[in-house]
């Protein structure tokens, strides 16, 4: 049941009448950010791009600790930058206090005794940091350390970073490392072409079979090992490469990130230039997450945030590297897609149909061909197989002239804009002549074409000259990586298509409300229930109609101006769970019940020791579907809005979604349909539908919020929020808040 409510206000959706006066728009549109702009948090909203073509393609090059003593690890790598030196281009100047030469090039004594312009110094020297301010003087670009011993070996390691990592901030240069290696100075493959895969890792070795792709014909242009990330970090290098035109897609290998906003606004300059990102981000479980920090000493996140996070900005999660190589590979070399449908073509109708189960599963759309479609397939394929999707053609057609004919009539359906062929093992002459088949079908066609070749031994002639030396068909060796690459290709152009930055629209200067809101802050204090609840009123957020009372006879009255049926409630800071201890009465209809629960409420609170700031006599409201709605900090991306389904529910099944603020209604509703329980938003047993608009705007209001007191809230818990039959809005029937 509901009272009479006062004051209306819109948001973009429609306009309501709320319990409240007028509320903040959601968002703020038509206003271009430039570079250096910041929120309404004090944050950036563009990502800072790094001009690092010196440090990959520099025109001379330090080295620092050179030596050419055979046996000395420093040799070694002096040998291979000197090798590299020589492919780029680049001049390399030894610096070694006590040799003359090394490798016949002569040395100087000290950065400081340079006497020319340096663009990278690579330092082979166990304490970076004395060189550092040494640099800065002789104005030298970049710098890599090899250097270990830092944050990964724990507190004193940290410490020592810090400072390593102050200087650097100091000096203005931009440094590669501690605890890096080699793998940027790798021999890339000159003779490749198309767009190149560019790759971050913060593990050296986990890059490899990345690396190797370029044995299978998939050219790579960069390689960025970042290591411990005193100063270039992942971010940084994936803005640098989304602006490189040679780039067509980023693989990166994480381990934890550096700082989650630098992170988000990386991924929004890539998904703004339509460079699709990939990553592989360990530290899923507790155990993952523990050996990611002694590996590189960064925190990891809380996995959820993380998740939500990389999908928001188009990130590709991936959780193998084999999974990595092959989905960067596709989405690097394939051309925008011109329809969503995907076919499955077989010699075989089990293997057809396994494939499809999967795809289907995994959410890929298998359109059933037109009639008139499988008429023209029936003329080369006998009548008694499948042509409707998935296409069994019996195998014997893909031995001559027909099996060009079905693979071209197939991709010439408008609704079609995949090919997949599954080859579960060699069949020569069969398989040779259908591999060949689709290789020339796929350079003339501006459709996509896959083949996942099956066999384990991989040295047929088949994949590894006809299916590897195409550069426009995608060959994988296994169904999963094949659907999964698919998926993420089509999810990542239909992302990219509409995609409009969450920091255009994020709010820049504070509202009216979050004046009202400050003046309700207590730091580093709880906030009561009635406290908490006024906190929402100021931002537009509908409570019940209550009053706070201190006496029994205030209570009565209260229950009279509420209307009756009332809900009585104990109000203090230390209250987080009242049901439990008995402080919460429901359904009262009477003065008599008031008095008598007035009388009980306050007993508990005496002899459980809490004080109280009052008691509550609210508006009983009436029912709807039970949500949760809340803010939480994260360590690296701040503030957090979840949204699920509330009562005990939350505690019981778990079922919540979250995302990272700014963001819009698109992205609000999206957390709806990711819960597992959206179902009950249509009504479930003659229940009505729920009005969905109302929680979309109390969640786009909850991340105003989020935003504009970032520095002074540290927890916001909504449960329940009643989302009451559609048209009659959402009520916040409970509130919990915590202030910085």
């Amino acid at each position: 049941m509901l009272g009479s409510t006062h004051g209306t206000f819109t948001t973009g959706l429609r306009a309501r009448v709320v319990a409240c006066g007028e509320a903040p728009p959601v968002v703020v549109h038509g206003v271009t950010a430039a570079p250096g702009d910041q929120d309404v948090s004090g944050r950036p909203l563009y990502a800072p791009v790094p001009d690092l073509d010196r440090f990959f393609r520099p025109e001379s090059v330090a080295v620092v600790g050179a030596s050419d003593t055979e046996g000395r690890p420093n040799t070694g790598i002096t040998r291979q930058l000197l090798a590299w030196a020589e492919r780029v281009g680049a001049r390399i100047v030894p610096v070694h206090p006590t040799r003359t030469s090394v490798f016949g090039i002569d040395c100087v004594p000290s950065v400081g005794a340079l006497t020319e312009p340096v663009d990278l110094a690579v330092l082979l020297v166990a304490d970076p940091l004395p060189v550092i301010e040494e640099l800065a003087a002789a104005k030298v670009r970049f710098a890599v350390a090899f250097a270990s011993g830092f944050a990964e070996t724990g507190e004193a390691g940290a410490a020592a970073q810090e400072r390593l990592a102050a200087a650097v901030r100091q000096s203005g240069l931009r440094l590669l490392g501690p605890n890096t290696n080699l793998n940027a100075f790798e021999r890339f493959r000159e003779d490749l072409e198309g767009p190149a895969v560019a790759l971050i890792t913060q593990s050296g070795h986990q890059g490899r079979p990345v690396f190797t792709l370029q044995e299978l014909g998939v050219r790579l242009s960069h390689w960025a090992p970042t290591g411990n990330e005193a100063d270039l970090e992942t971010s940084d290098f994936i803005s640098y490469f989304a602006g490189r035109p040679e780039v067509g897609a980023i693989a990166c290998y994480v381990e934890g990130l550096k700082d989650g906003r630098s992170f988000l606004l990386a991924a929004d300059r890539a998904a703004r230039q339509g460079v699709p990102v990939v990553a592989v981000k360990v530290g899923r479980t507790e155990t993952g997450a523990r050996t990611a920090a002694s590996h590189t000493g960064k925190l990891t996140g809380a996995d959820q945030v993380v998740d939500a996070a990389m999908r928001q900005y188009g990130v590709i999660r991936v959780d193998g590297l084999d999974q990595l190589q092959d989905t960067a590979t596709l989405l690097a070399r394939a051309r925008r897609p011109v329809a969503d449908g995907v076919v499955v073509y077989s010699i075989s109708g089990g293997t057809g149909a396994h494939f499809a189960d999967l795809a289907t599963a995994a959410g890929l759309e298998l359109p059933t061909l037109p009639q008139a479609k499988q008429d023209e397939l029936h003329q080369w394929i006998p009548e008694y197989l499948s042509v409707a999707n998935p296409v069994d053609n019996g195998g014997h057609p893909v031995g001559d002239w027909r099996g060009r004919k079905i693979i071209d009539a197939i991709l010439a359906d408008p609704s079609v804009g995949v090919l997949i062929c599954p080859i579960t093992g060699p069949f020569p002459p069969m398989s040779d002549r259908l591999a060949q088949d689709l290789a020339d079908a796929a350079e003339a066609t501006d459709k996509l074409v896959c083949v996942v070749w099956g066999s384990p031994v991989g040295t047929e002639e088949a994949y590894r000259t006809t299916l590897l030396g195409s550069s426009r068909l995608a060959t994988f060796r296994t169904f999963s990586n094949c659907i999964g690459a698919v998926k993420a290709y089509l999810d990542h152009h239909r992302f990219t298509s509409g995609y409009r930055s969450p920091f255009d629209e994020a709010p820049r200067t504070p509202s009216p409300s979050f004046r009202k809101a400050q003046a309700l802050m207590r730091p580093g204090r709880r906030l009561s229930e009635h406290a908490a609840k006024q906190l929402l009123r100021a931002y537009g957020i509908r409570v019940p109609r209550e009053q706070l009372v201190t006496s029994a006879a205030a209570a009565v009255r209260a229950a009279g101006l509420v209307g009756y049926p009332v809900v009585m409630k104990a109000s203090g800071a230390q209250l987080a769970h009242k049901t439990e201890l008995g402080l919460v009465k429901v359904g009262l209809t009477s003065a008599s019940q008031v008095r008598d629960a007035y009388r009980e409420l306050t007993d508990i609170a005496r002899f459980e020791s809490i004080d109280l700031d009052g008691i509550l006599v609210c508006q009983m409201v009436g029912r709807g579907v039970e949500m949760v709605v809340g803010v939480t900090r994260d360590e690296l991306f701040g503030p957090t809005v979840t949204v699920g389904l509330g009562g005990v529910l939350v505690e019981v099944l778990g079922d919540t979604a979250v995302r990272v603020p700014p963001f819009g209604e698109q992205e609000a509703r999206s957390m709806l349909a990711d819960l597992r329980g959206r179902a009950l938003f249509d009504g479930v047993r003659g229940a009505p539908p729920a009005d969905v608009d109302a929680l979309v705007e109390v969640v786009l209001r909850v991340q105003r919020m989020a935003l504009e007191l970032d520095g002074e809230l540290a927890e916001l818990d909504i449960n329940p929020l009643m989302v009451l039959p559609r048209g009659q809005g959402a009520v916040a029937l409970d509130a919990l808040a915590v202030c910085r």
